[in-house]
């Protein structure tokens, strides 16, 4: 790791452990004169702490272990007082305390002492505060659509896991797709067998079809084969009117506000960030649409403050790693040490480009799995390494300010195309 802070005798150097309610600091103007403090986590103490790194009269290089999200506040008013601001691992400060105390035993003091080693020592990253840099209202809008998406998610297996089964167990098999609405609908209507008994066919459908609306396809045909499943159904024999319905619909009634939510928050995204070139060009990118896109930049932020690629796999954590020891020499994964957020967007966005027609995502995978297209390992190898292509892609796309283009070999100046499936990038 580079390291980031100055040389230079002149400089103070604090390290902030940083806590809910009050941070542990320790500060050294010279080498072995050191200064503990503790503050509280409020505005005025905030603006003493920095009143006293100012009484100082020297540039000072702050160092903080980032906590949750404890460490946002101060961060920011620091940083808005111009101090320049470095994190730590919290794995890094784990394994240094074990070494340079040879115990496990682990107190704020002793935490402090640790982050100013690693300072002093240049192991840090530079910290970027989201707010600072603009990036704070997209932060936000993704973590809220990611919190609806995962409660979204809980209930509808409350839904199929629970209470499908105890009360109309055949009904699971109509439910095709997470995002469609118009089933909790029909289920808010009917949600037993008992319920569906009091129609007839016909007047079920009809008041079924009143539910479900203008739906693209027609479902006559499927909800006649519903109400013919509900004659024979071996759920629970609960009544319409009883107390475990009442609270059925209720959950129902949820998922489908989670539904509107959800699809409302994808709208406000697209308006929002419609005129964002970063987030209209990761979308030419197959496997990445709005949301995604949305993810990415809300999670990496602008991707040219990166120097190199490699910088930014190893910030997404696709960067490879490998134990060896004297003869031995383990095998080479993925170290994971990054942003789980921002690999997991570009694993989706691969697996989706695998499942499109053409693209050269989907000519890797089958390259890759080519010897043994039946080896689970090789395929989750596979899409590991296009997660990591997509990745590679994304950081050129963004950094040169091009478009994907799906067969670059089709717009070589000798004007010839080695590969028939090439014309669909002259002609797009």
């Amino acid at each position: 790791m580079t390291p980031h802070v100055s040389t230079t005798p002149t400089v103070a150097w604090v390290a902030i452990d940083v806590a809910k309610a009050q941070h542990q600091v320790l500060v050294e103007v010279r080498e072995g004169q050191r200064t503990v403090l503790r503050f509280a986590n409020t505005k005025p103490e905030i603006d003493r702490f920095v009143a006293y790194l100012r009484q100082l009269g020297r540039p000072c290089e702050i160092a903080f272990e980032p906590t949750g999200d404890y460490h946002r506040p101060i961060t920011y008013w620091l940083g808005d007082a111009g101090f320049r601001l470095h994190q730590v691992s919290s794995l890094a400060v784990a394994r240094t305390r074990e070494a340079l105390y040879n115990s496990w035993d682990k107190n704020d003091p002793k935490d402090a002492q640790v982050i100013l080693y690693l300072l002093k020592t240049g192991a840090t990253q530079r910290f970027v505060e989201p707010m600072a840099h603009g990036y704070l209202d997209l932060q936000e809008m993704a973590n809220t659509y990611q919190q609806v998406s995962l409660r979204k998610v809980r209930v509808y297996h409350s839904i199929v896991t629970h209470h499908l089964p105890l009360f109309f167990p055949e009904a699971e098999r109509y439910l095709h797709a997470s995002r469609a609405e118009w089933f909790p609908a029909v289920l808010r209507l009917t949600p037993c067998p008992a319920a569906v008994r009091q129609y007839t066919k016909a007047a079920f459908i009809a008041a079924a079809l009143q539910i479900v609306g203008g739906h693209k396809a027609d479902k006559r045909r499927w909800l006649a084969d519903f109400y013919d499943t509900a004659q024979t159904s071996a759920g629970l024999p609960v009544a319409e009117d009883s107390e475990a319905m009442r609270l059925f619909r209720i959950v129902l009634e949820e998922y489908q506000q989670l539904c509107r939510l959800r699809k409302r928050l994808e709208i406000d995204a697209i308006a929002r960030l419609r005129e964002h070139p970063d987030f209209v060009r990761l979308q030419t990118l197959p496997g990445v649409g709005p949301i995604l896109a949305m993810l990415i930049l809300a999670e990496a932020r602008d991707l040219r403050r990166f120097g190199h690629v490699r910088q930014f796999l190893k910030y997404c954590g696709f960067d490879l790693c490998t134990e060896q020891s004297g003869q031995f020499r383990g095998t080479t994964h993925l170290s994971k040490r990054g942003n789980a957020r921002l690999r997991y967007a570009f694993w989706i966005a691969g697996t989706v480009a695998i499942r499109m027609r053409e693209n050269s995502f989907r000519r890797k995978f089958e390259e890759y799995i080519r010897p043994d297209p039946n080896n689970p390992d090789r395929r989750r190898k596979a899409y590991t390494a296009v997660a990591a292509k997509v990745a590679r892609v994304a950081y050129a796309m963004i950094t040169s300010g091009t478009d994907y283009r799906r067969f670059p070999e089709a717009t070589r100046p000798s004007g010839r195309i080695p590969s028939p499936r090439a014309v669909e990038a002259v002609t797009s």
